[in-house]
C-alpha cells in the first residue's frame, strides 16, 4: 500500500517503545499520553510517575516506570538504568523524548555560579546523557530510532529579565540536536528538537488568568506573537507525533518552533 492510499500510516507508532523523561510535567505528561493514545509502549521517568502512568494505562498502553528526580543533575549510570529498564521490559528502545527541564531567573551579577551550573546540568547534561544512553542502545539494535529534545524560543533569542542560564542551556540543546543529527544521520537515528513559547503548565498558569497582573505582563508579549495567544500543551502534540514517526524520516538536526510565530518576527 502506498502512502497516498493511507497517509495516516506515516504517523503510526503502534507498538513502538518510547522512553519519556519528565513525565510528571506538563510537556512530558502530554508526550506520554499522546504516545499512549497512539499505541506506543512506554517507560516513564519522573519524580512522580503514578498519575501519568495511570492515565496512559487508561489509554490502553503498557507502561513501565522509573521514579527519579529528573529535575536535578544525574549521572551516566542513571541514564543507562532508565534505558535498560525499557529494554528489560519491552526488549528495545525506538523513541526517546527528553521532557525534563528547569529555569532559574536571575541577573548575571546576582547569580551564583552554582545556580547557573544547575540549570546547565538539568537542561543540557541530562539531554546529553539520555541521548548517549539511548543512542548506544539504538546503534546496538541497528534499526535507527527517533530522539526528541526540548528546546525553547529562548534557544534562539535572549531575554532581558535574567535568562543567561536558561538561554545558554537551550542554545546548547539546539547545538546537540544539530551535532547528533549529523553524527547519527547514516545510522537512521533522527535527532530533532521542539522549541515552544510559553505554554500552560503549573508554573505558568498565572499568565493565563484574567487578572491585572497577567494582563500587564502579557500586554506587550502577546503583541510579538502573530497568533495572538500563549501556547497550550496540546499545541506541541502534533509536532511531537510528527518527529517520533515515519513522517519525519528525512528530518534530522532540526529545531521546530512551536511558538505561534514568535521567532519569525
Amino acid at each position: 500500500m502506498s502512502i497516498y492510499e493511507n497517509p495516516s500510516a506515516l504517523f503510526d507508532v503502534k507498538n513502538k517503545v518510547a522512553v519519556v523523561t519528565g513525565a510528571s510535567g506538563a510537556l512530558g505528561g502530554m508526550a506520554a499520553k499522546i504516545l499512549a493514545g497512539a499505541g506506543a509502549k512506554l517507560l516513564l521517568a519522573a519524580d512522580e510517575t503514578k498519575t501519568t502512568a495511570e492515565d496512559c494505562r487508561k489509554l490502553g498502553a503498557e507502561v513501565g516506570e522509573v521514579v527519579t528526580d529528573i529535575s536535578k543533575p544525574h549521572t551516566q549510570a542513571l541514564s543507562e538504568e532508565i534505558i535498560q529498564s525499557a529494554v528489560d521490559q519491552f526488549g528495545r528502545v525506538d523513541i526517546l523524548v527528553v521532557g525534563s527541564g528547569i529555569n532559574d531567573v536571575g541577573k548575571i551579577v546576582d547569580m551564583e555560579p552554582e545556580r547557573f551550573q544547575n540549570v546547565m546540568d538539568v537542561n543540557l547534561m541530562i539531554s546529553w546523557l539520555m541521548c548517549k544512553a539511548a543512542g548506544a542502545q539504538m546503534l546496538k539494535q541497528g534499526h535507527g530510532g527517533k530522539i526528541v529534545l526540548i528546546s525553547s524560543a529562548r534557544g534562539s533569542l535572549g531575554h532581558p529579565a535574567g535568562y543567561t542560564a536558561y538561554c545558554a542551556s537551550k542554545f546548547a540543546v539546539n547545538g546537540i540536536t544539530r551535532a547528533l543529527g549529523c553524527e547519527w544521520g547514516q545510522d537512521g537515528i533522527n535527532v530533532n528538537a521542539i522549541a515552544p513559547i510559553v505554554f500552560r503548565s503549573t508554573i505558568t498558569d498565572w499568565m493565563f488568568e484574567d487578572s491585572d497582573e497577567s494582563r500587564e505582563v502579557n500586554a506587550n508579549f502577546l503583541k510579538r506573537i502573530p497568533k495572538g495567544r500563549l501556547g497550550e500543551v496540546e499545541d506541541l502534540a502534533g509536532p511531537l507525533l510528527f518527529l517520533v514517526s515515519k513522517a519525519s524520516d528525512f528530518y534530522t538536526g532540526q529545531t521546530l518552533h512551536a511558538d505561534g510565530g514568535y521567532t519569525s518576527g
